[in-house]
């Protein structure tokens, strides 16, 4: 379809009113590019709604209510209980399932908030302003490129996609619309982490050549359990939860908290690696690796998972460097001497995200044939941050308003979210990869090229 054909769909969708429910319907695209907007006042309040809002879209709504400026306006879920903020109508089976992870969902919103189970009545609406989406992996495309497409700025959780091309696509929506886009790699945010950052790049530790980070969550024996296919509990729309995934029977430990221990929605990669490898190539300097290699399975863990119990993974990158990333769910215990990321340099190590200060450069002597003496002296920065996800969400609204580019925008989230995908269709083919970043292909290996996209169930599609 053209340009030009495009936009006249679109006048005529906002036109009748009829065309516009049977596009809903149907799932079709809103396409047609908004107007430009242009800088809003300091004190303005924008306007939002939020797509997914269980445990980390409940945490996304408290932080966005922190904020003077930023005015909750509608809510979409396709759970009954959580749209309508009711512990109490949670069914039984899945709060003894999740466990804390069913929010509890007290906050105070507006009597006027209004409520969707179809996030697509939600990006009709012309007076909000920018949607929060916090729904599983596996909907984050769709969502995000057709709120680009209705003119909206987003908040999309990590990870951007569960596939490469998808987040190509998403990148290209939001440009194409000239959306304000900020991804939920919240350190991003962080001052402790930009002052590491700031150091690691200037030399302080010397050449990074080592990269390390870890999830150590011991889940042995059962961990997310086994439970039978059955019908879905009262209020949920199972078929919308699925969307563009093959069908499939319900589970008790898929939906709405556990889906990310399987690889059709999500996967622990992906959930907590992106994270730390986000930070690790930023500290780095480093858009994208040259090859990966990933081990791992379900070694110890009994449970339905799909996705590996231990995992891991080594990315090379162009500078002569290497990140790594484990996932140790069978085992406990530190994997390193102090924080969650370690970045290892030829003249000290720097240890971020400790608990009660900010992060520690340890400095290293001399090995073999080398002078022993320490090769510089400690630092330990003092604590200054506060909740990286409200710091997050608040230059998320400065942006919108200026019209500038967030800490995270679509194209950084995409990058970093690539490296997670990598691991995952490495550790698949059990092969190591050679990875193209211009291209975005994987060199000479069909069977994994073929796993960076796949086949969405109708009536969902990408733009």
């Amino acid at each position: 379809m053209s340009k030009g054909m495009k936009k006249k769909t679109r006048r005529e969708f906002l036109k009748e009113s009829t065309a516009s429910v049977a596009a809903v319907t149907l799932g079709l695209s809103i396409a047609g590019a908004p107007a430009v907007r242009a800088a809003r006042g300091a004190n303005e309040k924008i306007r939002v709604g939020f797509i997914g809002i269980g445990n980390r879209g409940t945490q996304l709504l408290n932080g966005f209510l922190k904020h003077d400026d930023a005015e909750v306006v509608a809510l979409c879920d396709v759970y009954e209980p959580y749209l309508m903020r009711d512990y109490s109508k949670v069914d039984k089976r899945l709060r003894d399932s999740l466990g804390g992870r069913v929010p509890k969902m007290t906050e105070k919103l507006s009597g006027n908030v209004a409520r969707y189970k179809d996030f697509r009545r939600l990006l009709d609406r012309k007076d909000i302003d920018a949607v929060v989406i916090g729904t599983p992996d596996h909907w984050h495309a769709v969502q995000a490129i057709m709120a680009c497409q209705a003119g909206k700025d987003v908040y999309v959780e990590k990870p951007l996609s569960i596939t490469i091309h998808e987040g190509r696509k998403m990148v290209e929506a939001a440009k194409r619309y000239d959306r304000v886009v900020q991804v939920g790699l919240h350190r991003r945010s962080s001052k402790e982490y930009m002052q590491a950052v700031s150091d690691i790049q200037a030399g302080k530790i010397g050449k990074v050549t080592i990269g390390r980070a870890y999830r150590i969550s011991n889940m042995h024996p059962n961990g997310i359990g086994k439970y039978p296919d059955t019908a879905p509990p009262e209020g949920l729309d199972w078929d919308m939860w699925l969307g563009p995934r093959p069908k499939r029977p319900y589970k008790d430990n898929v939906v709405l908290y556990k889906f990310r221990w399987w690889k059709s929605y999500s996967s622990q990669m992906a959930n907590w690696g992106v994270h730390y490898c986000d930070a690790m190539r930023w500290a780095m300097a480093e858009q994208a690796p040259i090859s990966i290699s990933a081990h791992g399975g379900r070694f110890a863990v009994d449970d339905d998972r799909t996705i590996p119990d231990t995992m891991e993974v080594i990315f090379e990158m162009p500078s002569g460097a290497l990140l790594i990333f484990g996932q140790y769910e069978a085992n406990g215990g530190p994997a390193l001497i102090e924080g969650e990321v370690e970045l290892r340099g030829t003249l000290g190590n720097l240890y971020c995200g400790i608990r009660g200060s900010a992060y520690k450069i340890m400095p290293s002597g001399g090995g073999q044939f080398q002078e022993s003496n320490p090769r510089i002296k400690p630092v330990e920065a003092k604590r200054i941050d506060g909740d990286h996800t409200v710091q997050h969400i608040h230059n998320f609204l400065d942006c919108v308003k200026s019209r500038e580019r967030t800490n995270c925008d679509m194209e950084t989230g995409h990058r970093s979210t690539t490296f997670a995908l990598l691991a995952n269709i490495a550790l698949a083919t059990k092969s190591r990869i050679e990875w193209d970043p211009k291209k975005e292909r994987i060199i000479g290996n069909k069977k994994a090229n073929n796993l960076l996209h796949y086949n969405y169930r109708k009536p969902w599609k990408l733009g």
